[in-house]
């Protein structure tokens, strides 16, 4: 039996592969004011499709529908079948609430209560 597929059945197969890893996937990743599919994503990195998505670097935001996943410092690391892989250079948790640059004691309190006149 032989092995050899025709260039059109195997751009169809990946065409297909490709319409199966937007439909399912729900991440989403977000550079400046555009959001792109994310195929898919592991511990290290995520791919997007090389043919719809522009090359992307530096700080992006990922989500999985509306929420907010990570805040990433990204690199482009490989294209192959129709993917365009990126690396994580830095991805960190969003805050809720802005860093603080001192230490608060655990028994701070909460505000003050002044004297009445």
């Amino acid at each position: 039996m032989s092995t050899y597929l025709p260039k059109e059945v195997q751009d169809g197969l990946q065409a297909a592969r490709l319409a199966g890893l937007k439909k399912t996937s729900r991440l989403r990743v977000s550079a400046g004011d555009e959001v792109f599919p994310v195929l898919r994503m592991w511990e290290t990195g995520f791919a997007v499709e090389a043919a719809e998505v522009p090359r992307l670097r530096g700080l992006v935001d990922l989500f999985s529908g509306s929420h907010h996943l990570y805040q990433c410092l990204i690199v482009a690391d490989e294209e192959e079948a129709g993917e365009m892989r990126y690396a994580f250079k830095r991805n960190t948790a969003p805050q809720q609430n802005a860093a603080l640059d001192f230490y608060r004691e655990a028994d701070a309190p909460v505000a003050l209560i002044g004297k009445e006149s």
